[in-house]
C-alpha cells in the first residue's frame, strides 16, 4: 500500500504547511504555504479515494502532482529562488491529468 502511505504522508505535510502558513509566516510566504497545503490536502484525499476505487494511475498522479505543486511553493516560502515557481505548473498539470484520467475511467464504467 505504498500509494496509501504516501497519500497519508502528503496529508500530514499539508496540515503542517497550512499551520505554519497560518501561525509562523506572513505575506507571500503565508499565501504560498496556504495554497500548497490546500491543494496537497485535497489531492491526498483524492488519491485515497482513487485507491479505494482501485484506480492507481490517477492516484499516483494526485500524489506526485500534489507533491510537485505544493513542495515548490513550500520551498519558495522558505526562501528558495523564485524561478522554482516555474516548476509549480508541472504539478498542476499532473493534478488536472489525474482528474481527467479518473473521469474517463468512471465514465467508461
Amino acid at each position: 500500500m505504498m500509494l496509501g502511505g504516501l497519500a497519508a504522508l502528503a496529508g500530514a505535510m499539508a496540515v503542517a504547511a497550512g499551520a505554519f502558513g497560518a501561525h509562523g509566516a506572513s505575506g507571500q510566504a503565508a499565501e504560498w504555504l496556504r495554497t500548497g497545503g490546500q491543494y496537497q490536502l485535497i489531492h491526498a484525499v483524492a488519491a485515497l479515494v482513487a485507491l479505494r476505487l482501485e484506480m492507481r494511475g490517477p492516484g499516483w498522479l494526485f500524489v506526485a502532482g500534489g507533491a510537485i505543486f505544493a513542495v515548490t511553493l513550500y520551498a519558495m516560502a522558505l526562501g528558495a529562488p523564485r524561478w522554482l515557481g516555474a516548476v509549480t505548473p508541472i504539478g498542476g498539470a499532473m493534478l488536472i491529468a489525474g482528474w481527467l484520467w479518473l473521469a474517463l475511467r468512471l465514465m467508461r464504467g
